[in-house]
C-alpha cells in the first residue's frame, strides 16, 4: 500500500511539472486537446494504458532493471 501511494504521489509531481514550468503553454495545448474527437481521445488513452501495463509487465517479469 506503501508503495501504491507514493506511485500516486510521483505521478501528481510529474504531472504538476508541466504546469509549474510553462503554464501558457500547457493552457495552449489544453486547448488543442480539448478539439481532438472524443474517439481520437479514446485510441489515443487506450494506447497509453497498453504502453504503460507492456512497460510495467516487462520490468516486473525481466531482469531489465535489476540492481
Amino acid at each position: 500500500m506503501k508503495i501504491l501511494i507514493l506511485l500516486v504521489g510521483l505521478v501528481l509531481v510529474l504531472e504538476g511539472m508541466p504546469y509549474v514550468a510553462a503554464p501558457e503553454t500547457m493552457q495552449d495545448w489544453l486547448r488543442r486537446v480539448s478539439e481532438v474527437k472524443p474517439n481520437q481521445l479514446r485510441v489515443l488513452g487506450l494506447i497509453a494504458m497498453f504502453s504503460g501495463l507492456a512497460i510495467c509487465f516487462v520490468v516486473q517479469r525481466t531482469s531489465l532493471l535489476q540492481f
